[in-house]
């Protein structure tokens, strides 16, 4: 027996999950839903979803859509195709009631947090910002309210010392897609055991803005900086103004050197600056205007008129 399915997601961090989706034994995919097409790159070219790019692909029928609840073809779709299960993975909508009614065996979606952990966005990030030392990926059976439903399957995983967003996103792109399939498993053998979240211990993850990258020296120690440009790599990016110029952070080394909250000390090559407690080098960098490079290649880049430095000027 086969349950048929519809996959709902858009980002390239689906696609394993999809994959395992459409060479499951146990699931037919009977439809991909997915955002509509965005301008990207350098020429605004509209682009697909990585989930419909696959679709096309493997010429599986699909969906984009701004609205799955006022969608009238996927409500024709739904009508006309007795539909089992729903999966549901960085999707980015929300589900109206009478939505979640549709499959017969319900609507699950893949959450990057050991629910009640960091419902909400951006689970990956606030790990990282958190400087967890375990997170993963939940199954939870949908219901109206954000990431609330009973949890029906979960995989942990450990953080590294220096994991950044990106590196993390990797391994739970790849988790989710083996936790499904062992949610699949227990389905089929009517092994499910739901487990009811405590709402007690609900945090929240959500969304960045984009201002949260702006540094801060003063009000942060070197830890929490370096957690900080860890979990904010790809969005929405880290920077200060040194002399007055934009300088993107991509990676700090902490130090044992001491200097005032802000202050800024070139020496040997490196540019370090004091935090709340310990100074930091920040030895991947871009000026405004510059291409990256290490603290070195900057200094060594700038006029040899060019003897101060400051920061957030």
């Amino acid at each position: 027996m086969k349950y048929n399915t519809i996959f709902f997601a858009t980002p390239e961090f689906s696609l394993p999950t999809l994959e395992n989706i459409y060479s499951n034994p146990h699931l037919n995919l009977i439809l991909i839903v997915s955002m509509p097409d965005r301008p990207a790159g350098r020429g605004q070219q509209l682009k697909s979803p990585p989930v419909i790019e696959f679709a096309k692909e493997k010429m599986i029928p699909f969906l984009q859509t701004e609205n799955i609840n006022k969608d009238e073809t996927l409500i024709s779709f739904l009508n006309k195709n007795n539909c089992d299960l729903f999966i549901v993975l960085a999707f980015a909508q929300f589900f109206g009631e009478k939505l979640l009614k549709v499959p017969k065996l319900g609507c699950f979606n893949i959450h990057t947090s050991l629910l009640p952990k960091y419902r909400g966005a951006a689970p990956i990030h606030y790990a990282v910002l958190n400087n967890d030392k375990t997170t993963g990926a939940s199954i939870q059976k949908m219901v109206k309210k954000m990431d609330a439903g009973d949890i029906a399957h979960e995989n942990e995983i450990p953080l590294e010392k220096n994991e950044t967003t990106n590196s993390l996103s990797a391994k739970l792109s790849n988790l989710a897609a083996i936790t499904l399939n062992e949610f699949v498993e227990r389905l089929v053998h009517n092994k499910i055991v739901y487990k009811v979240q405590d709402e007690s211990k609900v945090t929240f993850a959500p969304s960045i803005p984009k201002e949260s990258g702006k540094i801060n020296f003063t009000e942060h120690s070197a830890h929490e900086l370096d957690c900080r440009i860890r979990a904010f790599e790809s969005h929405p990016g880290c920077y200060c103004f040194l002399n007055g110029l934009r300088l993107k952070i991509y990676n700090l080394q902490l130090t044992e050197m001491s200097l005032s909250p802000g202050e800024v000390k070139v020496q040997q090559g490196q540019i370090l600056v004091g935090t709340k407690d310990f100074a930091v080098r920040l030895n991947e960098v871009q000026l405004e205007g510059k291409k990256r490079c290490t603290d070195t290649e900057l200094i060594n880049g700038l006029s040899n008129t060019t003897k101060t430095f400051i920061i957030n000027a």
